[in-house]
């Protein structure tokens, strides 16, 4: 007899499973849902976008080219502070670095 679905044990780090607990109470979902949706976007390797995601991500991608090509232009001695300070935000603000 050929199961369609399985069941497994996972275990976190405790700073993690906090992390996916207080995400599940933000989105009013369960655990087994926020768990089976970052599973399924993983494995797709990729997430899909609405159409409105996508727009909204096409003008920021075209104000910020349109932005650099201005400052390239008419302030390029700025250029190499805003892109430092642009790397100094992205750490403090999202982690990225």
């Amino acid at each position: 007899m050929k199961r369609s679905k399985f069941a497994r044990t996972v275990r976190f780090e405790p700073e993690h499973l906090q992390r996916l607990e207080q995400l599940a109470v933000d989105q009013n979902r369960s655990m087994a849902e926020i768990l089976r949706s970052a599973i399924i976007q993983y494995l797709e390797g990729h997430q899909r976008f609405s159409a409105s995601e996508l727009r909204h991500l096409r003008v920021a991608e075209y104000t910020q080219v349109a932005l650099d090509a201005i400052i390239r232009e008419e302030h390029p001695e700025l250029r190499d502070t805003l892109v430092l300070e642009t790397d100094r935000r992205m750490e403090r603000y999202h982690g990225a670095r």
